[in-house]
């Protein structure tokens, strides 16, 4: 008992482990609305939606999948999403969660929650938000919200730092043609380590965005 309590101890204080425990029961770097009743272009009026914002942190996962558990998103509901981005891992695994419950992605932030009715107003999804977004079964545009991408490079200790980010870069390709998403995203990524924001027309064309923006 002594040995599997001295592994355990070892186990969580490692920075990672730590990190983990305090996002997910101490201070979470997202925060979660539920709109009762929210009308987007291209989705089935007054249906509730889950408007999510904030960094992606290291145990964004586990608290988007209780998070939308609290809320009894139904297929065709809606995430909305207003991020600067953050862990890829984990922006990826929540890509899964939203496609696995035939959910809908919008880019955006509301105003009021719980009332018939919310306001969507514009925002923005960059970086490994836009992993997230892409998880959506139906990709809505919001006018006024923007999306944007950069180049994804690793910062995980490895001897090999190349081939660290080549191996993401698969992942993340792999997991875009999933979605349904061109290709031509990961491409887009590659071309800069700044933020690039995607012009409304590109983001249809790389199949991003699958209804575009208009007045609700």
């Amino acid at each position: 008992m002594a040995g599997i309590g001295i592994r355990a101890f070892k186990d969580v204080s490692r920075p990672e482990a730590w990190a983990y425990w305090t996002e997910l029961y101490g201070s979470p770097s997202l925060t979660a609305s539920r709109i009762a009743a929210a009308d987007l272009p291209g989705a089935a009026r007054g249906r509730p939606a889950l408007a999510i914002s904030g960094d992606i942190g290291v145990a964004s996962a586990v608290w988007l999948r209780a998070r939308l558990d609290e809320a009894h998103l139904a297929p065709g509901d809606t995430v909305i999403l207003s991020s600067p981005g953050g862990d890829v891992g984990q922006a990826i695994i929540m890509g899964e969660i939203i496609r696995s419950r035939g959910l809908a992605t919008a880019i955006g932030s509301v105003d009021g929650s719980d009332k018939a009715a919310s306001k969507i107003k514009p925002s923005f999804c960059a970086s490994a938000c836009v992993l997230i977004f892409a998880g959506g079964t139906q990709r809505l545009g919001v006018e006024g919200s923007a999306l944007g991408v950069h180049r994804f490079v690793s910062t995980a200790a490895q001897n090999d730092p190349v081939a660290e980010t080549q191996r993401a870069t698969g992942m993340i390709l792999g997991y875009l043609t999933r979605m349904g998403v061109s290709p031509s995203v990961v491409e887009a990524m590659s071309k800069t380590s700044d933020i690039r924001w995607l012009g409304a027309k590109e983001a249809l064309a790389m199949n991003l965005i699958t209804h575009p923006a208009g007045p609700p």
